[in-house]
């Protein structure tokens, strides 16, 4: 069924604003899938604040010209699906992949991240890194390390004085006593 020109403006308009927004796109074909397997994996990527969904391929590199992103042109052949990650960029991934593989229908053909296209495997790299939080916390803990380590080692030097201290008051304690 044909699309009016206004209606392509339109979803080109919705494209380009979600490629604005997104940090990266999930490329991946979608044959085979019913209906409410697509739904069901909506509903999975909704919590990580993002989308999947099917655009015609033609609109969808109108909309990265437009945005003046690399074309992935290759991968925008067939039946063609977009995963949005708006925020976090490995947990979509991963969802996206493992969904992928229970129902053996859904296939990433590769991505965008940022203004690079990626293939397939680098979606699987971006999908094995640890979460955001998991990257911030072990960040964190690499810079408190050094800090910490030398706190410990200030400790112990005053408990080695105290030690000394504390005997050399003992035997002056007994040099006075007797």
């Amino acid at each position: 069924m044909a699309i009016s020109k206004e209606k392509k403006q339109q979803l080109v308009a919705e494209l380009r604003e979600m490629l604005t927004r997104s940090k990266a796109v999930v490329i991946s074909d979608y044959r085979g899938l019913r209906a409410n397997q697509m739904a069901e994996l909506r509903n999975r990527l909704r919590p990580l604040h993002s989308r999947f969904l099917v655009a015609k391929n033609t609109l969808v590199l109108r909309s990265l010209e437009e945005l003046g992103l690399p074309k992935p042109e290759e991968m925008l052949r067939g039946p063609t699906a977009l995963g949005l990650c708006f925020e976090d960029i490995s947990e979509p991934a991963r969802l996206i992949i493992k969904f992928g593989k229970e129902t053996r229908m859904l296939s990433v053909k590769g991505g965008l991240l940022g203004n690079r296209v990626i293939d397939a495997q680098q979606v699987q790299t971006l999908a094995e890194l640890p979460a955001q939080e998991v990257l911030l916390a072990q960040t964190v803990a690499t810079l408190q390390s050094p800090a910490s380590g030398f706190m410990g080692m200030l400790d112990g030097a005053l408990r080695g004085l105290l030690y000394v201290l504390s005997a050399r008051a003992e035997q002056l304690g007994e040099a006075t006593t007797a």
